[in-house]
């Protein structure tokens, strides 16, 4: 018998289970409370009223079904006046076709977030550049440099010698490229695509940052303002949806912008920030009636932000709505279970839930204290309920693969308790061995696959569960990241040592000299990621999500822990996506 199917549910169980014995001793964070509360269940259609919404006030008092009705109407004429616009936009591809305005064009559409919708003609459009090759007779830096970036993103293997042109008989970059501003910043983009071994890209990144910086002073501000956004976090490595409202913002003053585009641009992320309120709207809910944060209050409660970063960040197109549901679930999961390994539970009790996990049925639960119980049974319970919309649909053969990518990280989870136990310090090699898999990310790389369409075989599981390069060239962007900005925090609050930490006792070095040591194996992780998709194990559409967590990690943990310190920046940004919509 199925053990998630024959799984009671969650509500029908956990209040017949008995409490286990107090216990004492513990190392115990208290973290601040979520930011967000029941905001989203105030959600309404209303766009007038996000300033309301951010008060967690009802946005409307008299009569919300009037409200919402007349949001219904304009969202079904945003939609009707985008379907227009797509037209439109099409017909601009074909004329643009084979000239330098339509990769220009396919840029925009990128940078705006709605190349979503043109797949097949970007696609198209690519392979017949790729195909031409006429890089070997264009001088322009920037279209050299924008071409080569298109090609790169899209799969394709392009040879950075083209660059080879752009230097001086010394084989530097000429000097005279500096008052190029828009094709340095075109290259310096393109140079984040690098693979290993490319030193003529690393020259161009050193090249191309150095001038920009330097000469930021004599920019316009509006220029400056962009440039130093692109230094801070380029696009090869930034978060897609953050990017496209950034860029909308940029592209309005642009002189010579499209005004068809965008408006395509700001009704489509309208409509989309609608879907993702709603989605939104029904995972704090979930949240609310599972109610772990009662049950366990010392946990992280980070609904929206677990939404916002690893399910957005993700998939933020309208197609992976199931996807980013399931995956969110799934990730709250994993956000208190890694609070109860890392925070409050003791030893031996730490040892009692992992065997639980590994056998994986509610009777295992009755060995467990009550607040790991509560834990415990709401996992099976969520696991159940995910099992039961895939069997719809015939794809409950994910299930498997879920539960055994949950083993995989609660044993690591659990590993890493002996060390603690034990106060063992491992070598930095040791530590970085299990810490790939503690981070969560070859485990999550299979959560995003659960939701997926079609796309995601049975064959695509397989290979993900092999924890390819890829994969763990991601999980070492989330580990270094998370141990750069966050070893002083958890050591304070007793937490297994870092590899930071690690370093430092190996090597005897300084701090900062391990962080830099860090910062390194992360670039060459980054090689690893732009490699793969110059040689895809599979296809492009199951990388990118795995190229996408790096990309989360990059901006969650730039200067400091966005997640667990959810109050700053990460609350900004929410509000920017999900309650702010774009005045059109």
């Amino acid at each position: 018998m199925d053990l998630v199917t024959a799984t009671p549910s969650f509500g029908s169980i956990i209040n017949s289970l008995e409490d286990g014995k107090p216990q004492s001793n513990r190392k115990l964070e208290v973290f601040h409370p979520g930011v967000w509360g029941d905001h989203f269940l105030a959600y309404s259609h209303d766009q007038n009223a996000h300033k309301r919404q951010t008060s967690c006030e009802m946005p409307f008092a008299m009569d919300p079904s009037k409200s919402l009705e007349r949001m219904m109407i304009k969202l079904d004429a945003w939609s009707k006046r985008v379907e227009e616009l797509k037209e439109e936009v099409n017909r601009m591809l074909s004329r643009a076709k084979g000239s330098q305005q339509e990769i220009e064009l396919i840029d925009v559409l990128q940078r705006l977030g709605v190349a979503y919708h043109f797949e097949k003609e970007i696609d198209e459009a690519l392979h017949q550049i790729f195909q031409s090759q006429t890089d070997d007779v264009d001088d322009d830096l920037f279209v050299v440099a924008l071409r080569f970036r298109l090609l790169r993103q899209h799969g394709f293997n392009v040879s950075s010698d083209v660059f080879y042109k752009f230097h001086d008989e010394e084989g530097k970059f000429n000097e005279a490229l500096i008052k190029d501003v828009r094709g340095l910043l075109s290259l310096y983009e393109a140079a984040h695509l690098s693979t290993e071994g490319e030193d003529l890209l690393n020259e161009a990144l050193i090249f191309t940052q150095k001038h920009l910086k330097s000469g930021i002073s004599n920019l316009d501000s509006k220029l400056a303002t962009q440039i130093e956004h692109d230094l801070e976090m380029p696009l090869w490595k930034s978060v897609q949806r953050l990017e496209h409202r950034h860029y909308i913002s940029v592209y309005e003053e642009e002189k010579g912008r499209n005004d068809v585009v965008l408006e395509l641009a700001k009704l489509d992320f309208n409509l989309l920030q609608s879907l993702h309120q709603r989605e939104l709207k029904d995972l704090t809910r979930w949240w609310k009636d599972m109610d772990l944060i009662g049950s366990i209050p010392y946990a992280r409660d980070r609904i929206t932000e677990l939404y916002f970063f690893w399910a957005i960040g993700v998939h933020f197109e309208p197609q992976h709505s199931r996807a980013r549901i399931m995956a969110t679930k799934m990730l709250a999961m994993i956000s208190v279970i890694d609070d109860i390994y890392d925070v409050y539970g003791e030893f031996e009790e730490l040892q009692l839930f992992t065997d639980a996990l590994n056998r994986w049925d509610v009777e295992s639960a009755h060995q467990l204290p009550k607040y790991m119980k509560v834990c415990y049974l709401a996992l099976l319970s969520t696991v159940k309920e995910i099992e039961e919309e895939l069997a719809a649909d015939g794809k409950s053969y994910r299930v498997p693969y879920l539960i055994e990518a949950m083993k995989w990280l609660t044993g690591a989870y659990f590993n890493e308790a002996v060390w603690y136990n034990k106060g063992y310090v491992p070598l930095f090699n040791e530590h970085l061995t299990l810490s790939l898999i503690s981070c969560g990310y070859p485990s999550i790389t299979i959560l995003t696959f659960v939701g997926m369409d079609e796309i995601a075989t049975k064959e695509a599981f397989d290979w993900a569960s092999t924890r390819p390069k890829i994969v763990m060239d991601a999980s070492i962007v989330n580990r270094l990241r998370d141990d750069i900005v966050g070893s002083k925090f958890e050591q304070e609050r007793g937490h297994v040592v870092s590899s930071l930490e690690c370093y430092v006792k190996e090597h005897g070095c300084s701090e900062q000299e391990a962080c830099d040591k860090l910062q390194e194996l992360i670039k060459i992780a980054w090689k690893g990621l732009s490699q793969a998709y110059l040689d895809p194990p599979v296809s492009l559409a199951l990388l990118m999500p795995i190229v996408n967590l790096a990309r989360v990690m990059e901006v969650l943990y730039k200067n400091d822990d966005g997640y667990t310190f959810a109050e700053g920046k990460t609350k900004e940004r929410i509000i920017a996506l999900f309650v702010e919509p774009i005045a059109l």
